[in-house]
């Protein structure tokens, strides 16, 4: 390395250590940032063709058909974050979102299977997600009634604060798990459902047992994001 010396010497290029660099970089140390790959990113790399065929194909060559390397940038990971969470404000703030282009998404979608009636025949449709308490109202993801009550919900996620007791009302969630307190608004199996997987993004079913509080943030943060149009 010519003889020069460093502060600070981090090894690898994810994200935990590319934030760091960036961070100590900010502060005025000269930070050295290797990587024993051929890329940056680590699991959250984006890869060309020859990366690509290297890291999962070693002994075989890119088929000629695929066309030129920079036509390809495979994601080995989906980068997708909260417009509105702490990993974009730490990006932002280290600068990174000087070599990234950013993208607003439109919303979640999932796919709902409807029995038929009297006036609706039965099959599966991909609907949108309901975002905010006027979506609520629009969406076809729920009955008449079960839009007010989605509407309500909406409502009260968007204005609680959890250290205002004003906001709390009398559906406080202070105290019970998420099972407990969405009790309270009546709302269907299927809308806590896509709340609980489309809307907080968890992953399984513990969510319902866990802390109202958890839920809530992450209701919060879903619809704050969604309602950022530009970064």
């Amino acid at each position: 390395m010519n003889g020069e010396t460093y502060d600070i010497v981090v090894c690898g290029t994810g994200i935990t250590e590319s934030i760091l660099s960036g961070l100590l970089a900010m502060e005025g140390m000269k930070v050295l940032h290797i990587d024993r790959n051929g890329y940056y990113g680590d699991s959250g790399a984006s890869l060309n063709l020859t990366s690509l065929w290297k890291k999962f194909l070693p002994d075989k060559e890119v088929p000629k058909e695929l066309g030129q390397n920079r036509d390809w940038n495979v994601d080995l990971i989906p980068k997708f974050v909260m417009a509105y969470g702490k990993l974009v404000k730490l990006l932002f703030k280290t600068q990174v979102s000087y070599y990234l282009r950013w993208r607003a998404v439109d919303g979640s979608y999932v796919y709902q299977w409807k029995e038929g009636g009297f006036f609706s025949k039965e099959g599966g449709k991909i609907e949108k997600v309901p975002s905010n308490d006027k979506e609520a109202l629009s969406s076809d993801l729920m009955s008449l009634f079960e839009k007010r009550r989605c509407q309500k919900f909406f409502k009260y996620v968007q204005d609680f604060e959890a250290d205002d007791k004003s906001t709390h009302k009398k559906s406080s969630p202070l105290g019970k798990s998420f099972r407990q307190w969405i009790s309270e608004f009546s709302l269907e199996e299927n809308t806590i459902d896509f709340v609980g997987h489309a809307v907080a993004l968890h992953t399984n079913e513990d969510f319902l047992d866990r802390p109202a509080l958890e839920t809530i943030e992450k209701v919060k943060l879903y619809m704050e994001s969604v309602g950022k149009s530009t970064f």
